[in-house]
């Protein structure tokens, strides 16, 4: 394992044990990362994470004892600590459970070993993450949601300018300001400011809550 004084400390929780490994082991070939534990369930999770107040902590949502159980706890009781939920589900409701659980990241588990490693890095820095394909299909089902329903809950979308609409659109794609930009032909800086305006109208903090409020108005 790397010093952990000097890295980005995390515990990975996950009750396949081959899984596990493989995620340890892909990170802590990285010199600015260090696993310092490692679980099988809920109960472990939260123990890992009181005892160590790790950096961040990836979680299996369909662990014994739930990792969306574990990830409330977490956030209650180590608010310090970045959750990251790593899992096979690409259910909208654990997205959602998850997030509204406190969970900083939803991770899906056939994500590449370098693009997992930037995630981390990603969830230490204070960004939040979800896998760019659920992102869209957050938003897609907020599309395709019956009509009245849109009448009645979207409001707040409905607010919003075409241009805005694209923004929010790349936003579930996962883009970053820099690749909107690119794929509008609109400077970075606009594309902030236009990402400041679509958060303000829709009452959201941030970009996966932007994708979670459009989800929810779909559903509610």
């Amino acid at each position: 394992m790397n010093d952990p004084a000097e890295c980005k400390r995390v515990v990975v929780v996950d009750d396949h044990p081959l899984f596990l490994r493989g995620v340890i082991q892909t990170l802590d070939a990285e010199s600015d990362i260090s696993v310092i534990g490692k679980g099988c369930n809920a109960a472990d999770a939260l123990s890992l994470a009181v005892d160590n107040m790790p950096d961040v902590i990836l979680l299996d949502v369909s662990m014994p004892g739930g990792g969306i159980t574990a990830a409330k706890s977490i956030a209650s009781a180590c608010p310090v600590v970045r959750i990251g939920m790593l899992t096979v589900s690409e259910s909208d409701d654990d997205v959602v459970q998850s997030l509204q659980a406190g969970a900083h990241g939803y991770i899906l588990k056939g994500i590449g070993g370098g693009e997992l490693v930037n995630v981390v890095r990603a969830l230490h820095a204070g960004d939040l993450y979800v896998s760019p394909s659920l992102a869209a299909q957050l938003l897609t089902d907020s599309k395709n949601a019956d009509h009245s329903k849109q009448s009645q809950n979207s409001k707040s979308i409905e607010n919003l300018t075409p241009r805005e609409e694209q923004i929010l659109e790349g936003i579930a794609e996962g883009l970053s300001n820099r690749e909107i930009g690119a794929k509008l032909n609109l400077s970075e800086k606009t594309v902030k400011n236009y990402v400041t305006n679509v958060l303000q109208k829709l009452q959201v903090r941030n970009r996966v809550e932007a994708a979670m409020f459009a989800h929810q108005q779909a559903v509610g």
